[in-house]
C-alpha cells in the first residue's frame, strides 16, 4: 500500500511540472552557494578541477595543483575537497591524496592551512582555499608543522630541504618512511648548526 502511495505521488509531481518531467531536486542553500563558487573559479593556470563523482555530485571533487616553481616545481598534488551540507558556514574536509615530503601536510594527507580550521569564515569560498594550497607549495612554512621533521630540516637547511624534496617527489616514499637521504641532511643541517654555536 505505502509503494502503491508513493508511485501515485510521483505520477502526481510528473503531471504537475510543466513540461512532464520529473521535478528537479531542489538545493540546500549550501549546494546554491558551492554551486556559484564553482562556475565562478578562477585557477591559476597551473590548477585543474576534476568531478569523480560526476557533476551531479558538486560537494566531492578534486583539486590538481602543478606548481612552476619553487620546491616543488613540475609535481603533481591532487586534494580531496568534501564540502559539508552548512557550507558556506562550515569550511571544506581537504585532504591531500599524494603523498609529499612537506611541513605543512602530514603522510595521512591532513593540511595545515589556518582557513580551514580556525580562520574560516563564510566569506571565503573554494577559490580561497584553492590559492591557500597553491601557496603551501611556492611558500612552505617550517611554523605550525604537521610534519615536524620536513619544517626543521627546512628550518635549517633550504638546499638540504630542496634536495629531500626533489628526492621524495623522483623516487616517492617507501612505505610510511623517507628515503636514507632525509637522514643525512639532516645530520648535515645540525652538524652546520653546532658548529656556528
Amino acid at each position: 500500500m505505502i509503494r502503491l502511495f508513493k508511485e501515485k505521488e510521483k505520477l502526481r509531481e510528473i503531471a504537475e511540472s510543466s513540461d512532464g518531467r520529473a521535478p528537479v531536486k531542489k538545493l540546500s542553500a549550501g549546494e546554491l552557494r558551492l554551486h556559484k563558487d564553482i562556475s565562478e573559479l578562477n585557477l591559476p593556470e597551473s590548477c585543474g578541477i576534476s568531478f569523480p563523482n560526476g557533476k551531479d555530485d558538486l560537494l566531492n571533487f578534486e583539486i590538481t595543483i602543478r606548481p612552476d616553481e619553487g620546491f616543488y616545481g613540475g609535481g603533481d598534488f591532487v586534494f580531496s575537497f568534501e564540502v559539508p551540507l552548512m557550507y558556506p558556514h562550515e569550511a571544506p574536509k581537504v585532504k591531500c591524496k599524494t603523498k609529499v615530503y612537506h611541513p605543512n601536510i602530514d603522510l595521512a594527507g591532513n593540511v595545515c592551512l589556518n582557513i580551514l580550521r580556525e580562520d574560516w569564515n563564510p566569506v571565503l569560498n573554494i577559490n580561497t582555499i584553492i590559492y591557500g594550497l597553491y601557496h603551501l607549495f611556492t611558500q612552505p612554512s617550517h611554523e605550525d608543522p604537521l610534519n615536524p621533521d620536513a619544517a626543521a630540516l627546512l628550518r635549517a637547511s633550504s638546499q638540504g630541504f630542496q634536495a629531500v624534496v626533489r628526492h621524495v617527489m623522483t623516487n616517492g616514499y617507501r612505505g610510511e618512511t623517507y628515503h636514507p637521504l632525509f637522514m643525512q641532511h639532516m645530520k648535515a643541517a645540525s652538524y652546520h648548526q653546532s658548529r656556528l654555536k
